[in-house]
């Protein structure tokens, strides 16, 4: 049931240090109230050839790249060849992939990027997963709490999906880019390969392979 919004339709699982968490679920949100207790069991079996613990309950690749004006609480994971840049704030149960890029005056809590994600500029990424090179243009936040405060519920077609979430941002698939100073509603799911065109406000599902134009305009990306 569902299936364009399972796992394995949306995220390459061989693009992130957390495949085993990600693997036991069917839907991806299913994974946010677990994210913290992974990062400690994948935490402890990390090479200390390859990683430095600093601090408490963070992990951070020697060869990732971190600003010294970041802050970084636990339990967190950055891997390998990751960019944590100036003023990036991550406040825990996040797991920052390889590659993956969180830039300036970037907030990330309770959330997976992928291997190559990247939200470099002004972003906000909270209880959300991001997919492998999924990216975020400047401006782009994730709302991830609705405003009265109720169970996230998510939209496809006539369908409300229970999540039994009070806090859940978005799932966005591998690939799929959205365009600047767009907010991405509480329950938002973005199918592959999608586009979100700039300034949009995004809710429910966008089917994979598409262009979210605005509300009520969606098209199908042409063949190349």
């Amino acid at each position: 049931m569902y299936q364009q919004l399972k796992i394995i339709e949306l995220l390459d699982l061989n693009e992130t240090i957390a495949c085993d968490i990600l693997g036991s679920c069917t839907y991806p949100w299913e994974v946010l109230p677990q994210i913290g207790k992974e990062i400690l069991r994948i935490g402890s079996t990390l090479s200390e050839e390859d990683y430095d613990k600093v601090g408490e309950d963070v992990w951070i690749a020697k060869s990732a790249r971190v600003a010294l004006s970041a802050s970084i609480s636990g339990p967190t994971i950055i891997d390998k060849n990751a960019e944590v840049r100036h003023g990036a704030y991550i406040r825990g149960n996040a797991i920052v992939g390889k590659g993956a890029v969180v830039g300036n005056s970037t907030e990330v809590k309770n959330s997976i990027l992928f291997n190559k994600a990247q939200v470099p500029h002004f972003n906000y990424v909270g209880d959300s997963v991001l997919g492998y090179r999924s990216h975020m243009g400047a401006g782009c936040i994730t709302s991830n709490v609705k405003s009265d405060k109720t169970l996230v519920k998510v939209r496809f077609g006539e369908d409300r999906i229970e999540t039994g979430l009070k806090k859940f941002g978005a799932i966005l698939g591998d690939n799929v880019e959205v365009g600047c100073n767009s907010v991405l509603n509480p329950g938002t799911v973005v199918g592959r390969n999608a586009n979100i065109y700039p300034l949009s406000m995004v809710r429910g599902v966008i089917p994979a392979g598409s262009i979210y134009k605005k509300v009520g305009e969606i098209v199908s990306k042409r063949p190349n």
